[in-house]
């Protein structure tokens, strides 16, 4: 049975109804005040069609439907239930703290030193044969 928009006039409320469609233009009593409401065409309209076992919105965009968001293409390959590529992105690694930056900074100076102070220090002992 469809769904339906009517309009009590005399407590300005919108409601909806469902009835077979044979009753749709007769009027139908208000929830709130009990008086007959009218039918009126509603302000937005939704479809769905399938494609190629996918939901598609009409009018059709090219894009796809993957539980309830919008996509722009259908799942290739394997893929994990219930996620789709484009709407569980691979998270990106933490951010290193200034703490953690400065601490390698340091390290890698202290490398380079010790490298240095290996390097003049092997030179002696050629030099001093």
């Amino acid at each position: 049975m469809p769904l339906y928009e009517y309009c009590c006039e005399h407590c300005d409320g919108i409601f909806e109804a469902l009835r077979p469609m044979r009753e749709a233009a007769d009027p139908v009593p208000c929830p709130v005040c009990d008086r007959d409401g009218e039918r009126i065409m509603p302000t937005t309209f939704t479809a769905f069609t399938f494609r190629e076992g996918y939901p598609r919105r009409l009018p059709d965009k090219g894009t796809y439907w993957h539980l309830g968001k919008e996509v722009k293409s259908r799942i290739k390959g394997p893929a994990r239930p219930f996620e789709h590529p484009e709407l569980a992105r691979p998270k990106s690694p933490p951010r290193r703290s200034k703490g953690d930056l400065e601490v390698a900074r340091e390290k890698r100076h202290l490398q380079t030193k010790e490298a240095q102070r290996v390097r003049s220090s092997s030179g002696r002992r050629r030099s001093s044969r």
